[in-house]
């Protein structure tokens, strides 16, 4: 078994189409095919099913894909790293990230990494903390921005902010809803929220709970944009961090408040504590915190 095999292995456990993974590793098919099939008589099993709509990873498969890809991550990290010694920051960074972060910052991050650092390959994807932290300790991700009441296994690697959830309504909700911004007034109040599965639901249900009592919203949905639209359709509010809320809050479909008291979440990046964190990853954490940063300031001073 050599680099090269684990290379191919892993790209076609990617691409899962033959005829896909080939044209990107910029081989022929058969060769592709040779490769795995040389792969799969050393070890004596098979890595992939094989059918006419593609490939998918066997059981053996799915144990060799977790075991080779921290290695061929490692032998690119340090050819990256070397590279460096040039004066040049070049790699391919994988990154995850929570919905509400993505949303915000992304679309200007992705702008300014790909201007400031043209040999810096990004690739992003959004998910749940949870789901953020299982692929960053499985090495399918580099890095991952994620709530930082995680528990579970990857340390902080950098605290980004910390930020206020507020309570947000439609312009035209009734006076007594705009004026109020408390838990009282959350508990009262027709709510939609993110469902359990999302880390911010579960920052407002830790915080009824310390007040005494269950969150029983109308509706929960998980995409925030659809919420802020829900939000400024109806007589409904909703608690989100101001990031969630800033484009909303520009717009001005909604209007919100800082819960009082205070109630914050906290986003940070995580990696994985066996990988070293290169300079392109570092570049790119820079810039993406710089981001976030602006975007909490924003809504911050939108909301009221």
């Amino acid at each position: 078994m050599d680099l090269k095999q684990m290379q191919y292995f892993l790209c076609l456990a990617q691409e899962r189409n033959v005829t896909r993974a080939a044209r990107r590793l910029n081989i022929v098919q058969p060769a592709l095919s040779m490769q795995i099939a040389k792969l799969e008589k050393s070890f004596g099993k098979r890595l992939f099913f094989r059918t006419p709509q593609g490939v998918s990873l066997t059981p053996a498969g799915e144990e060799f894909e977790r075991l080779v890809a921290p290695i061929v991550k490692d032998v690119d990290r340090a050819r990256e790293e070397m590279a460096r010694l040039d004066g040049k920051i070049r790699g391919r960074v994988s990154i995850g990230m929570i919905n509400s972060v993505a949303q915000s910052a992304l679309p200007v991050s992705a702008l300014r990494i790909a201007t400031s650092y043209p040999d810096v390959e990004l690739s992003v994807c959004e998910g749940y903390s949870e789901t953020m932290l299982e692929w960053v300790l499985s090495g399918q991700l580099d890095l991952a921005i994620v709530n930082a009441r995680l528990r579970g296994g990857a340390p902080i690697v950098s605290h980004i902010l910390d930020e206020d959830m507020m309570m947000a309504h439609a312009p035209s909700a009734h006076p007594d809803v705009a004026r109020l911004a408390s838990l009282t007034a959350v508990r009262k109040s027709e709510l939609v929220i993110p469902s359990r599965r999302h880390g911010l639901r579960r920052i407002l249900d830790d915080a009824a709970a310390h007040a005494g009592f269950s969150l029983s919203p109308r509706l929960e949905i998980d995409s925030l944009p659809a919420i802020c639209e829900v939000v400024a359709s109806t007589a409904m509010a909703t608690v989100l961090p101001g990031i969630a809320l800033r484009q909303a809050l520009e717009a001005g479909s909604i209007r919100a408040r800082r819960l009082r008291p205070a109630l914050t979440r906290s986003i940070a990046w995580i990696s994985n504590p066996r990988r070293v964190v290169s300079t392109a990853m570092q570049a790119v954490m820079g810039i993406i915190s710089e981001e976030l940063r602006a975007s909490a300031d924003a809504a911050s001073r939108l909301g009221r």
